[in-house]
């Protein structure tokens, strides 16, 4: 069970959360990519990749082999912060490059919102473990709530199974780490709140 848990939280791993947003909401709204070329697509969504995911995790485990952390897990809430400034760099980068390509706004407030989602994190951390991972998840859920509110895509069932998965992840962080129900919960609640508010504010210009 234990393995199960620590799987699922790699393959969850909120850094590649900005990515997994952004490749769904051109899927499920098409109208988010109108002026960029289908063929132009899969490369806008590696350059999304490359920096918010990519290049991330290669600095973490610069920072592991530095011994300025202990692993990529960052089980220790004093190692995070920095973890998570060098991260906070890569997410500004990632928005200033979408912010420069013909998407719909709505693409780069949900990485403004991913992104704020991320210095709040930061800066709760200082003082309290709350859960990057249900952060993350929650940016995805929040995300896509928001553009289906928007645009009415009839998304209640892909929005559904996300839930579900999100209660899974939520039980493999109790499992696998030493994260509390009240620490899950709020990073759900926070992911959520960043990223449907940042869309719904900016992203209907």
């Amino acid at each position: 069970m234990v393995t199960a848990a620590r799987l699922l939280s790699v393959l969850l791993h909120p850094v590649f959360m900005p990515t997994i947003a952004f490749w769904a909401l051109i899927t499920l709204d098409p109208g988010l990519a109108f002026f960029v070329p289908p063929d132009r697509r899969p490369m806008a969504i590696a350059m999304v990749a490359l920096m918010s995911a990519l290049f991330p995790l290669v600095s973490m485990q610069l920072l592991v082999r530095a011994r300025v952390i202990t692993s990529l897990e960052l089980h220790e809430r004093r190692e995070r912060p920095v973890a998570y400034g060098i991260t906070l760099i890569y997410f500004g980068a990632t928005w200033y490059l979408m912010h420069r390509t013909p998407f719909h706004p709505a693409v780069a407030a949900m990485l403004i919102g991913a992104f704020v989602a991320l210095l709040l994190t930061l800066l709760i951390t200082l003082r309290w473990k709350i859960s990057a991972h249900l952060v993350g998840m929650g940016g995805l859920i929040g995300a896509l709530a928001a553009v289906n509110s928007l645009h009415h895509l009839g998304l209640l069932p892909v929005l559904a199974l996300l839930i579900a998965v999100a209660g899974l992840l939520a039980t493999a962080r109790l499992l696998s780490s030493d994260h509390t129900q009240a620490q899950v919960i709020a990073g759900g609640a926070l992911g959520f709140a960043c990223t449907w508010t940042s869309i719904l504010l900016l992203g209907t210009a």
